[in-house]
Protein backbone atom coordinates (compact mmCIF):
# COMPACT_ATOMS: atom_id res chain seq x y z
CA UNK A 1 0.00 0.00 0.00
CA UNK A 2 1.46 3.75 -0.91
CA UNK A 3 0.88 5.54 2.26
CA UNK A 4 2.20 8.58 0.78
CA UNK A 5 0.02 8.82 -1.43
CA UNK A 6 -2.83 8.12 0.61
CA UNK A 7 -1.29 11.01 2.96
CA UNK A 8 -1.36 13.04 -0.16
CA UNK A 9 -4.45 12.77 -1.64
CA UNK A 10 -6.71 13.03 2.09
CA UNK A 11 -4.07 16.41 2.59
CA UNK A 12 -5.55 17.56 -1.27
CA UNK A 13 -9.19 16.17 0.07
CA UNK A 14 -9.04 18.08 3.45
CA UNK A 15 -8.49 21.25 1.73
CA UNK A 16 -10.22 20.99 -1.20
CA UNK A 17 -13.45 20.27 1.22
CA UNK A 18 -13.60 24.33 2.01
CA UNK A 19 -14.09 23.55 5.42
CA UNK A 20 -13.66 26.47 8.20
CA UNK A 21 -11.14 24.25 9.55
CA UNK A 22 -9.35 24.10 6.39
CA UNK A 23 -9.82 27.54 5.42
CA UNK A 24 -8.27 28.79 8.99
CA UNK A 25 -5.09 27.00 8.11
CA UNK A 26 -4.80 28.51 4.76
CA UNK A 27 -5.23 32.07 6.02
CA UNK A 28 -2.45 31.82 8.52
CA UNK A 29 -0.34 29.59 5.97
CA UNK A 30 -1.00 33.02 3.22
CA UNK A 31 -0.55 35.56 5.36
CA UNK A 32 2.98 33.45 6.62
CA UNK A 33 3.71 33.58 2.85
CA UNK A 34 2.87 37.76 2.12
CA UNK A 35 5.29 38.44 5.00
CA UNK A 36 8.44 36.58 3.49
CA UNK A 37 6.77 38.24 0.31
CA UNK A 38 7.16 41.44 1.89
CA UNK A 39 10.90 40.37 3.13
CA UNK A 40 11.88 39.23 -0.54
CA UNK A 41 10.65 42.35 -2.22
CA UNK A 42 12.83 44.70 0.01
CA UNK A 43 15.87 42.52 -0.51
CA UNK A 44 15.16 42.66 -4.79
CA UNK A 45 14.93 46.35 -4.70
CA UNK A 46 17.58 46.72 -1.90
CA UNK A 47 15.40 48.56 0.26
CA UNK A 48 17.21 50.18 3.34
CA UNK A 49 14.54 48.92 5.81
CA UNK A 50 15.26 45.58 4.62
CA UNK A 51 17.24 44.37 7.74
CA UNK A 52 13.72 45.82 9.52
CA UNK A 53 10.84 44.38 6.80
CA UNK A 54 9.98 42.09 9.59
CA UNK A 55 9.64 44.98 12.14
CA UNK A 56 7.46 46.49 10.08
CA UNK A 57 5.05 43.73 10.03
CA UNK A 58 5.30 43.56 13.36
CA UNK A 59 4.07 47.26 14.13
CA UNK A 60 1.38 47.10 12.00
CA UNK A 61 -0.27 43.85 12.82
CA UNK A 62 0.87 42.34 15.53
CA UNK A 63 -0.76 43.48 19.35
CA UNK A 64 1.35 45.55 21.40
CA UNK A 65 1.05 45.35 25.14
CA UNK A 66 0.34 49.26 24.89
CA UNK A 67 -3.42 49.87 24.78
CA UNK A 68 -1.97 53.30 23.42
CA UNK A 69 -1.16 51.36 20.18
CA UNK A 70 -4.40 49.14 20.14
CA UNK A 71 -6.62 52.68 20.34
CA UNK A 72 -4.87 53.83 16.91
CA UNK A 73 -4.50 49.97 15.45
CA UNK A 74 -7.37 47.99 16.76
CA UNK A 75 -7.05 46.06 13.81
CA UNK A 76 -4.27 44.12 15.35
CA UNK A 77 -6.67 42.41 17.72
CA UNK A 78 -7.51 40.15 15.05
CA UNK A 79 -4.67 40.70 12.46
CA UNK A 80 -2.10 39.10 15.34
CA UNK A 81 -3.91 35.61 15.62
CA UNK A 82 -2.80 35.34 11.91
CA UNK A 83 0.13 36.30 11.94
CA UNK A 84 3.79 34.54 12.20
CA UNK A 85 7.47 34.96 11.57
CA UNK A 86 9.26 32.16 12.46
CA UNK A 87 8.51 28.90 10.71
CA UNK A 88 8.50 26.15 13.51
CA UNK A 89 6.20 28.76 14.86
CA UNK A 90 3.78 28.14 12.61
CA UNK A 91 4.51 24.43 12.23
CA UNK A 92 3.35 23.80 15.45
CA UNK A 93 0.52 26.13 15.50
CA UNK A 94 -0.75 24.80 12.34
CA UNK A 95 -0.04 20.84 13.44
CA UNK A 96 -1.70 21.52 16.55
CA UNK A 97 -4.90 23.37 14.64
CA UNK A 98 -5.73 20.36 12.51
CA UNK A 99 -5.46 18.08 15.02
CA UNK A 100 -7.80 18.98 17.55
CA UNK A 101 -9.86 21.32 14.61
CA UNK A 102 -10.61 17.40 13.24
CA UNK A 103 -11.76 16.16 16.66
CA UNK A 104 -13.50 19.37 17.36
CA UNK A 105 -15.71 19.22 14.35
CA UNK A 106 -16.38 15.27 15.02
CA UNK A 107 -18.70 16.97 18.09
CA UNK A 108 -19.65 20.72 17.15
CA UNK A 109 -20.06 22.66 14.40
CA UNK A 110 -17.40 25.28 11.82
CA UNK A 111 -19.66 28.13 12.94
CA UNK A 112 -18.66 26.90 16.47
CA UNK A 113 -15.23 26.11 15.32
CA UNK A 114 -14.63 29.58 14.18
CA UNK A 115 -16.55 31.24 16.98
CA UNK A 116 -13.82 29.15 19.37
CA UNK A 117 -10.57 30.29 17.09
CA UNK A 118 -11.51 34.02 17.32
CA UNK A 119 -13.09 34.30 20.68
CA UNK A 120 -10.55 32.55 22.40
CA UNK A 121 -7.80 35.00 20.06
CA UNK A 122 -9.68 37.98 21.52
CA UNK A 123 -9.47 36.38 25.27
CA UNK A 124 -5.84 35.22 25.00
CA UNK A 125 -4.94 39.50 23.72
CA UNK A 126 -7.03 40.54 26.31
CA UNK A 127 -5.48 38.64 28.73
CA UNK A 128 -1.77 39.79 27.55
CA UNK A 129 -2.59 43.64 27.35
CA UNK A 130 -4.26 43.41 30.80
CA UNK A 131 -1.50 41.66 32.55
CA UNK A 132 1.53 43.43 30.97
CA UNK A 133 -0.35 46.89 32.42
CA UNK A 134 -0.82 45.43 36.20
CA UNK A 135 1.44 43.38 37.38
CA UNK A 136 4.59 45.37 38.36
CA UNK A 137 7.43 43.34 36.74
CA UNK A 138 6.13 44.40 33.55
CA UNK A 139 6.61 47.97 33.95
CA UNK A 140 10.21 48.84 34.10
CA UNK A 141 9.86 47.59 29.96
CA UNK A 142 10.99 50.48 28.19
CA UNK A 143 9.30 49.34 24.66
CA UNK A 144 5.81 47.69 24.86
CA UNK A 145 5.97 44.30 23.73
CA UNK A 146 4.25 43.08 20.84
CA UNK A 147 2.00 39.47 20.59
CA UNK A 148 1.63 37.45 17.55
CA UNK A 149 0.76 33.84 16.47
CA UNK A 150 -2.48 31.36 16.67
CA UNK A 151 -1.21 29.73 19.57
CA UNK A 152 -4.40 31.41 21.95
CA UNK A 153 -6.55 30.55 19.33
CA UNK A 154 -5.45 27.15 18.93
CA UNK A 155 -5.61 26.39 22.96
CA UNK A 156 -8.85 27.67 23.20
CA UNK A 157 -9.97 24.69 20.47
CA UNK A 158 -7.71 22.50 22.20
CA UNK A 159 -9.01 23.32 25.92
CA UNK A 160 -12.79 23.08 24.62
CA UNK A 161 -12.68 19.85 22.91
CA UNK A 162 -10.68 18.31 25.73
CA UNK A 163 -12.99 19.21 27.61
CA UNK A 164 -16.16 18.47 26.19
CA UNK A 165 -14.97 14.80 25.77
CA UNK A 166 -12.73 14.66 28.37
CA UNK A 167 -12.88 10.54 27.42
CA UNK A 168 -11.41 11.46 24.00
CA UNK A 169 -8.45 9.68 23.84
CA UNK A 170 -5.38 9.68 21.20
CA UNK A 171 -2.32 7.50 19.92
CA UNK A 172 0.94 9.18 20.86
CA UNK A 173 4.17 8.16 19.58
CA UNK A 174 6.66 6.43 22.70
CA UNK A 175 3.67 7.18 24.95
CA UNK A 176 0.85 5.22 23.92
CA UNK A 177 -2.84 6.01 24.53
CA UNK A 178 -3.44 9.22 26.22
CA UNK A 179 -6.85 10.95 27.03
CA UNK A 180 -6.66 14.53 25.10
CA UNK A 181 -7.99 16.00 28.82
CA UNK A 182 -4.83 14.90 30.14
CA UNK A 183 -2.92 16.88 27.39
CA UNK A 184 -5.06 19.88 27.53
CA UNK A 185 -4.26 20.38 31.77
CA UNK A 186 -0.79 19.03 31.02
CA UNK A 187 -0.35 22.59 28.40
CA UNK A 188 -1.92 24.43 30.54
CA UNK A 189 0.32 23.57 33.58
CA UNK A 190 3.36 24.50 31.04
CA UNK A 191 2.54 27.78 30.34
CA UNK A 192 1.80 28.78 33.93
CA UNK A 193 5.18 27.43 34.88
CA UNK A 194 6.68 29.01 31.71
CA UNK A 195 6.24 32.85 32.37
CA UNK A 196 8.82 33.19 34.36
CA UNK A 197 11.38 31.65 31.93
CA UNK A 198 10.92 33.49 28.63
CA UNK A 199 8.16 35.15 26.51
CA UNK A 200 5.83 35.54 29.06
CA UNK A 201 3.12 37.46 27.08
CA UNK A 202 3.41 34.55 24.32
CA UNK A 203 2.18 31.68 27.53
CA UNK A 204 -0.18 34.79 29.73
CA UNK A 205 -2.29 34.53 25.85
CA UNK A 206 -2.34 30.89 25.75
CA UNK A 207 -3.70 31.02 29.06
CA UNK A 208 -6.31 33.21 28.01
CA UNK A 209 -7.35 31.16 25.07
CA UNK A 210 -7.46 28.15 27.44
CA UNK A 211 -9.78 29.76 29.82
CA UNK A 212 -12.42 30.39 27.19
CA UNK A 213 -12.14 27.34 25.82
CA UNK A 214 -12.80 25.73 29.22
CA UNK A 215 -16.27 27.89 29.64
CA UNK A 216 -17.08 27.55 26.23
CA UNK A 217 -17.20 23.69 26.78
CA UNK A 218 -19.05 24.30 29.82
CA UNK A 219 -22.09 26.33 28.53
CA UNK A 220 -21.92 23.94 25.71
CA UNK A 221 -22.40 20.67 27.69
CA UNK A 222 -24.84 22.56 29.62
CA UNK A 223 -26.62 23.56 26.32
CA UNK A 224 -27.26 19.99 25.61
CA UNK A 225 -28.08 19.15 28.98
CA UNK A 226 -30.82 21.14 28.41
CA UNK A 227 -32.23 20.37 25.45
CA UNK A 228 -31.68 16.50 25.99
CA UNK A 229 -33.72 17.11 29.50
CA UNK A 230 -36.75 19.23 27.64
CA UNK A 231 -35.68 22.16 30.19
CA UNK A 232 -36.18 24.74 26.73
CA UNK A 233 -39.12 23.44 26.13
CA UNK A 234 -40.40 23.23 29.26
CA UNK A 235 -39.91 27.44 29.37
CA UNK A 236 -41.60 27.78 25.65
CA UNK A 237 -44.72 25.99 26.56
CA UNK A 238 -45.05 28.34 30.15
CA UNK A 239 -43.92 31.51 28.42
CA UNK A 240 -46.90 30.30 25.30
CA UNK A 241 -49.20 29.96 28.38
CA UNK A 242 -48.92 33.20 29.52
CA UNK A 243 -50.32 34.48 26.07
CA UNK A 244 -53.46 31.75 25.67
CA UNK A 245 -54.99 32.29 28.83
CA UNK A 246 -58.24 31.23 27.92
CA UNK A 247 -56.77 27.55 26.66
CA UNK A 248 -56.95 24.72 29.56
CA UNK A 249 -53.87 23.00 29.01
CA UNK A 250 -53.92 18.87 30.51
CA UNK A 251 -51.15 17.30 32.10
CA UNK A 252 -48.49 15.59 30.66
CA UNK A 253 -49.23 11.83 29.99
CA UNK A 254 -47.52 8.54 30.62
CA UNK A 255 -46.86 7.21 27.23
CA UNK A 256 -47.46 3.82 28.31
CA UNK A 257 -50.49 4.26 30.73
CA UNK A 258 -52.02 6.93 29.53
CA UNK A 259 -52.20 8.79 33.08
CA UNK A 260 -50.31 12.10 34.15
CA UNK A 261 -47.14 12.10 34.39
CA UNK A 262 -45.67 12.10 37.65
CA UNK A 263 -42.41 13.91 38.87
CA UNK A 264 -40.84 10.34 38.77
CA UNK A 265 -41.65 9.37 35.90
CA UNK A 266 -39.82 12.80 34.24
CA UNK A 267 -37.03 12.08 36.72
CA UNK A 268 -37.03 8.46 34.92
CA UNK A 269 -37.27 9.80 31.56
CA UNK A 270 -34.71 12.50 31.90
CA UNK A 271 -32.04 10.67 33.55
CA UNK A 272 -32.73 8.10 30.59
CA UNK A 273 -31.78 10.80 28.36
CA UNK A 274 -28.68 11.73 29.74
CA UNK A 275 -27.63 8.03 29.91
CA UNK A 276 -28.20 7.92 26.49
CA UNK A 277 -26.28 10.38 25.56
CA UNK A 278 -22.96 10.19 27.63
CA UNK A 279 -23.26 6.64 25.70
CA UNK A 280 -23.14 8.17 22.17
CA UNK A 281 -20.92 10.17 23.68
CA UNK A 282 -18.41 7.14 24.90
CA UNK A 283 -18.73 5.54 21.55
CA UNK A 284 -17.71 8.20 19.86
CA UNK A 285 -14.25 8.68 21.62
CA UNK A 286 -14.11 5.13 20.94
CA UNK A 287 -15.14 4.78 16.93
CA UNK A 288 -15.35 8.56 16.26
CA UNK A 289 -18.46 10.50 14.98
CA UNK A 290 -18.87 7.79 12.03
CA UNK A 291 -19.81 4.80 14.29
CA UNK A 292 -22.55 5.99 15.06
CA UNK A 293 -25.40 5.19 13.44
CA UNK A 294 -27.98 6.99 12.13
CA UNK A 295 -31.51 7.12 14.60
CA UNK A 296 -27.96 8.34 16.86
CA UNK A 297 -26.80 10.53 14.89
CA UNK A 298 -30.40 12.22 14.50
CA UNK A 299 -30.72 11.90 18.45
CA UNK A 300 -27.73 13.91 19.29
CA UNK A 301 -28.38 16.56 16.59
CA UNK A 302 -31.63 17.22 17.81
CA UNK A 303 -30.45 16.89 21.94
CA UNK A 304 -27.49 19.20 21.10
CA UNK A 305 -29.03 22.12 19.50
CA UNK A 306 -26.80 23.17 17.33
CA UNK A 307 -26.59 26.44 19.15
CA UNK A 308 -23.34 28.99 20.04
Amino acid sequence: MNYSRNLSDEIKHFFRGGSVLAILIMINLGVWILTKAVYVIFYLYNHPDVAHADSLILNYFALSSNPMDLASRPWTLITYMFLHIDFWHILFNMLWLFWFGKIFMEYLTSKQLLFTYLAGGLAGGLLYILAFNIFPVFQNTHEPSLALGASASVMAIVTAISFFVPNYSIQLLFIGRIRILYLAILLFVFDFIAIPTGNAGGHIAHIGGAFFGYFFSLYMRKTMYAYSTGVFTSIFKKVGRLFRPGLRVSSPLHPNSGRPKTDEDYNVEKNSRQKRIDAILEKISRGGYDSLTKEEKDFLFRSSGKNI
